[in-house]
């Protein structure tokens, strides 16, 4: 019997699901407190927020486990359903709301369609979704059937078992997710000086998620190490979390670097670019330099991505046609409709199609997206205590609520 009362436990309705390569808690926005302290509390007891193992709460104690989507019918005319992106760090303490996940935007259309807020209309619904951390126009193309969302089907991503129904989201209309423009400085490349003299070139793009790319070699790695080894290279983390943070100031997400940590700990994203070149991915199997176009390593939250983003493999896309920037270098001849993005689990194509508008870099994308298959692995009521909401008198201090 499912024990919904208690006087020390408060009962939230939630749905986790498999998003692409992440999971996270769903909810509906009407079953949360109103965006502040208290919503916060909530989401921070349910994922477990205050150790690295998450034990006491559904968080898996990895970021790709520790992310949240909140969902509602949306009051815009451009919109079906408004999906506000939220991820708890293990040991962290916050609930960061700044930036969008690519692979938790993929099951926000099948949970609205499961759970009423949209109509299924088959075989493929088509489903226009208003993040609102980035301000931006997602389209969602959902295969659906029996009024559902389908789950089995024939296509496979890396670092997901098994195969689902493919579910396409089109993120031609975020550009400029946080900065208004592809080129937030308007230069393919900038540079970047560290404080110990050395410099970096970079490129500083925006779409989907900001992210900075360093040319992996230009730091001393090959682009083929996989996130364990990179996680214990403290004096390349050093580095990168250094150029992340005087790239954020750079674009305008904190007034000073040294204070990115606090101010903007999501974005930008940081990216390692290199060559296609065959590797050994986190499995141990092959794979082979003929199957991909480049290598990209993503580090956020100062470790390193077991697979790749979903925001991020836009941004790399639409920067792959951006002449002179550090991704279209690795790639200098591409010209076709897809990117494959070799990555710790190995290759993701995305889509990705552009043209230049005349003046120089700037470039207009005609197709922009990616595949990815999800499905619904509970749905009940997640316990959070509620002496842990009664006590959140304060707003989180790291983050401007949404």
């Amino acid at each position: 019997m499912l024990v919904t009362r208690h006087p020390e436990l408060l009962a939230v309705p939630c749905t986790i699901m498999r998003a692409g390569t992440s999971k996270g808690l769903f909810f509906h926005d009407r079953d949360l407190p109103e965006p502040g302290a208290q919503r916060d509390a909530v989401l921070m007891a349910a994922l477990g927020s205050s150790d690295l193992l998450q034990i006491d709460g559904l968080g898996g104690s990895r970021l790709v486990t520790s992310k949240i989507a909140i969902v509602k019918p949306s009051t815009r005319p451009d919109a079906d359903v408004d999906y506000t992106y939220a991820i708890v760090p293990p040991a962290r303490g916050i609930v960061v709301y700044t930036s969008n996940c690519g692979n938790i935007s993929s099951g926000v259309g099948p949970f609205a369609i499961d759970t009423g807020l949209v109509d299924a209309t088959g075989p493929i619904t088509t489903m226009r979704i208003f993040n609102t951390n980035t301000k931006k126009i997602l389209v969602a193309h959902v295969p659906v059937s029996d009024g559902v969302a389908s789950v089995t089907g024939d296509f496979a991503i890396p670092g997901v078992p098994g195969t689902g129904a493919e579910i396409f989201m089109d993120y031609t209309h975020t550009i400029g997710a946080k900065t208004g423009h592809v080129l937030p400085t308007g230069r393919a490349v900038d540079t970047i000086a560290l404080e110990d003299g050395r410099t970096l070139e970079v490129t500083l793009g925006d779409v989907a998620n900001p992210c900075v790319f360093l040319r992996a070699s230009d730091v001393g790695v090959s682009g083929s190490e996989l996130p364990d080894q990179i996680d214990t290279m403290r004096a390349l983390l050093d580095t990168l979390r250094e150029a992340r943070g005087k790239a954020a100031q750079r674009i305008g997400l904190c007034e000073h670097w040294t204070q990115a940590e606090r101010d903007s700990p999501a974005l930008p994203l940081v990216v390692l670019i290199a060559p296609p070149a065959t590797y050994a991915d986190a499995k141990g199997e092959t794979v082979d330099a003929a199957t991909m176009d480049l290598r990209a390593r993503l580090i956020f939250y100062n470790r390193c991505h077991e697979s790749m983003a979903g925001t991020g493999s836009m941004c790399t896309a639409a920067m792959s046609r951006v002449p002179g920037s550090i991704v279209h270098q690795a790639v200098p001849d591409a010209t076709g409709g897809t990117l494959r993005i070799g990555h710790p689990l190995g290759v993701m194509a995305v889509a990705v199609q552009a043209h230049s508008a005349g003046a120089a870099n700037e470039i207009v994308y005609t197709r922009l997206g990616f595949s990815r298959t999800a499905r619904r692995l509970m749905e009940g009521v997640v316990y959070v205590p509620r002496a842990a909401i009664a006590s959140a008198v304060t707003a989180t201090p790291v983050e401007a609520h949404l």
